[in-house]
């Protein structure tokens, strides 16, 4: 295995910042927005672009975690007992725009499980979607509003965020198999 840095921390800080001008943008202002980051690493984004659009905006912004353990359309082919961590929305979301925030944006099916649990809990007026990496390959017709960098990767590859709450140091990282382990897969 390889693993290769492609944002460094000032990098990831740019993107953030970006993202939330873009959010702020496209909204109107940060009124009615709710931003709920996906468990682990969205909800570290998350709280970081909140803090972002507060100071643009002098509005608070609330800011949600949430966990689609349950929702996942693989749950059969993981362990017998997934871990479910806490889902915690500090507002109604009928009526809100909620941005879901996750870090790596691949196949479509986590965010499509991430908007069967958060319809659940109520109706937002839109859903929207920013992350921080979009690595292509989708497998569902679903697209995100707002991305940090788009990295184009194969199937064998994995993108790796790094984030100073959860890991200790802020990175994006492309790890590739070792070149035998990826012969075989070709």
């Amino acid at each position: 295995m390889s693993e290769r840095t492609l944002m460094s921390p000032q990098d990831m800080h740019r993107a953030l910042v970006r993202i939330a001008h873009e959010i702020v943008e496209r909204n109107r202002g940060a009124k009615d927005i709710v931003l709920v980051g996906m468990q682990t690493r969205g909800v570290p984004l998350a709280m970081r672009l909140a803090a972002t659009i507060q100071d643009l905006e002098e509005i608070t912004i609330p800011v949600g975690s949430l966990d689609i353990s349950l929702y996942r359309d693989d749950l059969s082919s993981l362990s017998l007992k997934p871990t479910v961590h806490r889902t915690d929305i500090p507002v109604d979301v009928a009526g809100k725009q909620v941005v879901l925030v996750d870090d790596v944006f691949y196949t479509g099916r986590s965010i499509r499980a991430a908007m069967d649990a958060l319809i659940d809990l109520g109706r937002p007026q839109s859903i929207q979607l920013a992350v921080l990496i979009d690595r292509g390959h989708r497998e569902l017709p679903i697209r995100s509003d707002y991305v940090g960098k788009n990295i184009p990767t194969s199937n064998n590859e994995e993108i790796k965020v790094y984030v100073k709450e959860v890991d200790g140091e802020d990175k994006v990282s492309i790890i590739a198999p070792a070149k035998g382990v990826a012969d075989e897969n070709s």
